[in-house]
């Protein structure tokens, strides 16, 4: 079963939960940290298409 590690958005009052979230203050910095975080975490970068993209880690047990 995949798991969310991480969320990065522009849209500070749409997003809650476990997962550690990272608000970023336009589209282009929110695909920076998600690609730099896909990489560091080694897992896969999903785009919602509403300005938010997560970031699954599809290994976890």
């Amino acid at each position: 079963m995949a798991k969310i590690v991480a969320v990065v958005t522009t849209k500070k009052d749409m997003v809650r939960g476990g997962a550690p979230i990272f608000f970023e203050e336009n589209q282009q910095q929110v695909e920076e940290t998600a690609f730099l975080l896909e990489k560091i975490l080694d897992a896969s970068v999903h785009d919602l298409k509403n300005g938010t993209l997560i970031i699954v880690n599809h290994h976890s047990k």
